[in-house]
């Protein structure tokens, strides 16, 4: 059974003109419903992630700081979403998520969260849209409770992944990978233990090219038991926020490339949704819906 982790506390209000398209937290359902990707079967509703296991993560300060709106306004405007209660909710439901699709990962092969991907939220703060880092805090739950010995994050936003390069960076059963934009946020990049610097412009030959010559050598390497992956759809030509060219069909391949490369090895896998910001919200919805229906096609 494909799952898929979804909450209608996704959408969280935004004011009008903000640039995050939130509304593709509730059209992306729709769509993979419609088109008959999936039926309501293979939703479940997340349960918020419980304090101590943020605490594996996150600071303390910082999460009581968070939790009681306490944040200064500096840190609210790194974070770039007007704080409330509400959106702390958001951010326990969808690291709930993660960590539940980790557990059907390990059951089905593959499952998926319809947000997620929270890669620019550090130990101690957050940035980016990025509140709590919910892959972060799903591989520390993972290892906590000896359901891996060996996990790896592939990060293929097109931003890199500098929180959860922080996060792990004295963490051995824990390797990161990010392939994004060089020149993209952050303009401080963090260091994972691997990063892929692309040049603006680059478009699905290159992209997948690297791709295809990086991730073999990498999993013979790491060899995890666990993979984590962020499937941004942000590496798209018409992406507002995203310096790169590739295509919708040249996304879908990348999603293709990873998610075979997991089912080959019998390696299970938890995706979260990432970033996607083009103008048109139909290529959001289309490069995401693609992830589920290649990994229907390859697992089911």
């Amino acid at each position: 059974m494909f799952k898929i982790a979804f909450s209608p506390i996704y959408k969280y209000s935004l004011p009008a003109g903000h640039r995050f398209p939130m509304e593709k937290y509730e059209l992306l359902p729709e769509q993979l419903l419609y088109e008959g990707t999936i039926t309501e079967d293979n939703f479940f509703h997340p349960v918020p992630v419980d304090e101590a296991t943020i605490l594996l993560t996150h600071d303390e300060d910082y999460w009581n700081r968070l939790k009681h709106q306490q944040l200064t306004r500096k840190e609210i405007r790194e974070i770039g979403f007007p704080m409330s209660k509400n959106l702390v909710e958001r951010g326990r439901h969808i690291a709930g998520g993660t960590i539940q699709c980790a557990h059907y990962a390990k059951e089905f092969g593959v499952a998926m969260n319809i947000a997620g991907g929270t890669h620019h939220s550090y130990t101690y703060k957050g940035s980016g849209f990025c509140v709590i880092n919910d892959i972060a805090i799903a591989a520390n739950y993972l290892l906590k409770e000896r359901l891996a010995k060996q996990i790896l994050v592939i990060d293929l936003d097109v931003h890199q992944g500098d929180g959860t390069a922080q996060i792990f960076q004295q963490e051995s059963r824990v390797f990161t990978f990010s392939m994004h934009g060089a020149k993209n946020f952050p303009s401080r990049k963090q260091q994972s233990d691997l990063d892929i610097g692309l040049p603006d412009k680059t478009e699905d030959a290159f992209y997948l090219k690297t791709l295809n010559a990086t991730l073999p050598e990498l999993l013979a390497e790491v060899a995890p038991d666990f993979i984590f992956y962020l499937s941004g759809v942000d590496i798209i030509a018409s992406d507002k926020l995203g310096r790169l060219s590739c295509s919708i069909q040249g996304c879908k391949e990348r999603d293709r490339i990873v998610l075979q490369a997991c089912k080959d090895h019998n390696i299970p896998v938890a995706a979260s949704m990432g970033g996607g910001y083009s103008e048109k919200l139909a290529h959001i919805i289309e490069a995401h819906a693609n992830t589920y229906r290649v990994a229907q096609e390859i697992y089911f």
